[in-house]
């Protein structure tokens, strides 16, 4: 069976094939992590590589996950993204949302 550009692996009765969302089983009850905590991972990769004797260079893969996660990044430092998880699942997302609200709505007062 053709896929659409990502390589496919039949486990079972399921095909798997990540363009299409089709994952395997261990990644079911996996973690997600947002786009500041790979940023962060990705950063302290290259600056391994960068103070390492023998620098290699970087995939274009990297470099390009590398630039869209700085980019879509929301939280710039550690304590921010450690802040942020562990507020995960504390609230209900209505509840989490009218405090969002209100937190827009002062910052507008701000300026």
């Amino acid at each position: 069976m053709a896929s659409s550009g990502g390589s496919t692996t039949a486990v079972g009765d399921i095909e798997e094939d990540a363009s299409q969302l089709l994952f395997p089983k261990e990644f079911e009850n996996a973690e997600t992590l947002l786009n500041s905590e790979v940023h962060m991972l990705l950063e302290h990769r290259k600056q391994q590589n960068e103070s390492a004797e023998d620098e290699q260079e970087l995939s274009e893969v990297f470099m390009k996950t590398l630039n869209y996660t700085a980019r879509f990044s929301r939280f710039k430092n550690r304590e921010t993204i450690a802040s942020v998880r562990s507020v995960e699942g504390r609230f209900e997302d209505e509840e989490l949302q009218q405090i969002l609200d209100d937190i827009q709505t002062k910052r507008s007062f701000q300026y």
